[in-house]
């Protein structure tokens, strides 16, 4: 009985200590600051890698591929991830309904980030099969094959959590679901910038991911109605 008592106790505590952990309050900000930056890329940059389209080339060899899991722009790193990993209070956080693309046989966006929580519209307009599996941990992963005349795929993602997205139809096919914990959070574009708005003041710990690169932070202080920048030197 009492060992029973026990392991009840640890699964209550457990869950307990999970939600303060992903606890987030969300409101107003009154005079918040912004912080923007860029991140480079350290070192030379590989040249890009030609994808082998082998299946369905009559759709997806239309244009060329490359692989897209590391993108350098002018010295600038792209799909790059940028994120306060620390914050418990700000602005507030809504779900979204966002939107992952198969067009070419590409995932479009190759990095899409989202609030955990949202849902997320996997569109085939290709006209033929593909098969969406997503190699998740703490979300319920999902395996769901996409025949031509299913358009449209929805799932939730419920859980903060980078998630892997592959087809297992045509090999080359790989994006990434970044579930955020909070609203601040952002990918780099082709400039490799970034820009995170309504930040209260304080000090927090601002954190770069890439697919391949790995994890990089640093301290950032932001001040009211001020902007903070901020620059990352990623390399191998």
């Amino acid at each position: 009985m009492k060992k029973g008592v026990s392991l009840a106790f640890a699964v209550a505590f457990t869950g307990l200590w999970l939600s303060q952990v992903w606890a987030y309050e969300g409101g107003s900000v009154k005079d918040g600051g912004t912080i923007s930056g860029v991140v480079k890329f350290k070192g030379t940059a590989p040249a890009p890698k030609k994808l082998d389209i082998n299946k369905d080339k009559e759709v997806c060899a239309k244009t060329a591929k490359s692989d897209p899991t590391l993108i350098v722009s002018g010295g600038n790193l792209v799909n790059a991830v940028v994120s306060i990993t620390d914050i418990k209070k700000g602005k507030k956080m809504e779900p979204q309904k966002v939107t992952l693309d198969q067009n070419g046989c590409e995932y479009k966006p190759h990095v899409l980030a989202f609030s955990a929580g949202s849902t997320v519209e996997v569109l085939n307009p290709d006209g033929i099969l593909h098969n969406v599996h997503s190699y998740s941990k703490a979300n319920s992963p999902f395996n769901m094959a996409q025949p031509k005349f299913k358009k449209t795929l929805t799932v939730k993602i419920e859980k903060p959590e980078v998630i892997n997205v592959k087809c297992d139809v045509h090999g080359w096919m790989n994006a990434w679901l970044f579930a955020a914990e909070n609203p601040y959070f952002g990918v780099t574009d082709n400039s490799g910038s970034f820009k995170l708005a309504d930040v209260p003041a304080g000090t927090y710990t601002l954190e770069v991911w890439h697919e391949t690169l790995g994890k990089q932070t640093q301290k950032v202080t932001v001040k009211p109605k001020e902007e903070v920048k901020v620059t990352f030197e990623v390399g191998k």
